[in-house]
C-alpha cells in the first residue's frame, strides 16, 4: 500500500503533528514515516492502522485508492 503525501500531510496538519509527534503517537519509527511520506517504502497494512488511528482517520483517508 502506499501512502498518499497530500493526504498525510494534511491529517498531519489537521492534528499539529510533526513527524516525531506522529511516530510517538503511533509505535512507529521516525525514519519509516518519513520514507513511507517521501514514496521511497511500501507500507504494510499494520503500520497504516497504527498512523490512521493515531490521526484519527480512516484508513481509506490516508492511501491512494485504485480506481477500477
Amino acid at each position: 500500500m502506499k501512502i498518499d503525501k497530500m493526504k498525510i500531510d494534511i491529517a498531519m496538519a489537521n492534528k499539529g503533528y510533526s513527524a516525531k509527534e506522529l511516530s510517538e503517537k503511533c509505535n512507529v519509527s521516525q525514519i519509516t514515516i518519513t520514507r513511507l511520506k517521501r514514496g521511497v517504502q511500501e507500507a504494510r497494512p499494520e503500520t497504516i492502522g497504527k498512523i490512521a488511528k493515531a490521526l484519527n482517520v480512516p484508513v481509506e483517508k490516508l492511501v491512494y485508492m485504485e480506481e477500477s
